[in-house]
């Protein structure tokens, strides 16, 4: 890779982001991180400048703000920095009933989901265009192929990804860009992630994955152009036999499924409200 070329990753500083940008600097690419303000973005840039000898340029921004958005493209214009590869990473998870959600969360995940990556996309493409041959990665899930409980906003937004990366690709196929989507299953991308999927089911904590083992696939797939990555053989195995099975199977696995978590709520509900008694009694007491 020509030294004075740059891949840019968004949601650097942790978890899968992290382990993208180790990767692609193991592979002697210079980087521009963008993350949310704090020290673990200049910990990573400065890890990597030291133990690869590559560049890496750190960019503190929140990017469910569309005007920093565009100071990160304005600055890499203002550098002169040359982007040839753009890693839409970026994204806010969430698992809950719809009920439980708050709409300004609701709103913050679609704004980093679906907004952040459609702009970033945008505002790089003339760039990308002109430093070809470019390629475009985003990451999506799993879940955009099923309709999971809990999953019902987030899923969404990465059923946008899909399809707009795999759109995107046929557009841009004589502009010199591929355009890939990784579609991942669940990673033990933070400790309180890390600790939510233990409670998952066996089949499901079978096919967890840890970012430094996509990482690898992610940025191999993209190299090689691929249309759509799906990295592990259990989640490849979930979508051949979510292909063969007829819908009306699938409505009675996620019912039961739903009347699983309706139990267990009402059973937290009830464990939440003896608990809170129990305090009032011995606030009376003492």
């Amino acid at each position: 890779m020509l030294d004075n070329l740059y891949t840019l990753i968004t949601g650097a500083s942790e978890g899968f982001g992290k382990s993208l940008a180790l990767e692609c600097a193991s592979r002697k690419m210079n980087l521009i991180l963008v993350a949310l303000p704090g020290p673990e973005l200049y910990y990573l840039a400065d890890f990597i400048k030291r133990n690869y000898l590559v560049d890496a340029i750190a960019i503190e921004k929140d990017l469910t703000c569309e005007e920093n958005c565009i100071a990160v493209y304005q600055f890499v214009q203002s550098m002169n920095l040359r982007v040839n590869m753009l890693i839409n990473n970026a994204g806010l998870g969430g698992t809950m009933l719809f009920s439980e959600g708050s709409i300004s969360f609701y709103q913050k995940q679609i704004k980093l989901n679906i907004v952040a990556t459609t702009l970033f996309t945008h505002l790089f493409l003339d760039m990308l265009k002109s430093n070809g041959p470019s390629h475009i990665l985003n990451v999506g899930s799993l879940s955009s192929y099923f309709y999971l409980n809990k999953k019902q906003v987030y899923g969404a937004t990465k059923s946008f990804i899909y399809s707009f990366s795999k759109s995107l690709r046929r557009e841009l196929k004589n502009d010199g860009i591929s355009v890939s989507v990784i579609c991942p299953g669940s990673m033990n991308t933070n400790i309180s992630v890390t600790c939510l999927l233990k409670t998952s089911s066996r089949i499901s904590r079978l096919s967890i994955m840890n970012p430094e083992e996509v990482a690898p696939i992610a940025i191999s797939g993209l190299l090689k152009s691929r249309e759509v990555i799906i990295p592990g053989r259990l989640n490849k195995l979930f979508l051949f036999i979510n292909k063969l099975l007829p819908d009306f199977i699938k409505t009675m696995i996620l019912s039961n499924q739903m009347k699983n978590i309706r139990s267990v709520t009402a059973i937290e509900t009830n464990q939440k409200s003896i608990l809170l008694t129990e305090k009032q009694k011995s606030l009376i007491a003492s």
